[in-house]
């Protein structure tokens, strides 16, 4: 019979960026490197892999979103075209970090729900 505590929600540990398992430890060792082992439970995270998925998540919702957008910014107030240079890639950047971030955590999450072996 285990004891262990429940496992963080799925929007917490996306969110964050934490541990599957304890929701506690960083998830990420740098920008978008999933860490080799939990620093607070000692999850192995090694067998954990997001794939492309996370990337596929940026380029479809933050493509389609960017893409209205400039299109919008430019019927309506009719920029010169390096504002467009400019502007785009200053915000779809860090949205695509941030959407990426948040997919791989999920998929992580998700993968250790689903494969952990029962009790």
């Amino acid at each position: 019979m285990s004891h262990e505590a429940a496992p963080p929600p799925l929007a917490t540990a996306a969110l964050l960026g934490r541990c599957p398992r304890c929701g506690k430890g960083a998830l990420f060792r740098g920008l978008l490197d999933i860490r080799d082992t939990c620093d607070s439970c000692g999850l192995d995270l090694r067998a954990h892999d997001a794939g492309d998925g996370p990337a596929v998540a940026a380029i479809f919702v933050i493509g389609a979103a960017t893409v209205g957008a400039a299109l919008w910014v430019d019927v309506k107030f009719t920029p010169p075209l390096w504002l467009h240079a400019v502007l785009w890639p200053a915000l779809v950047l860090p949205f695509s970090v941030l959407t990426m971030r948040v997919a791989k955590a999920a998929l992580v999450a998700l993968q250790w729900r689903h494969r952990r072996e029962s009790p």
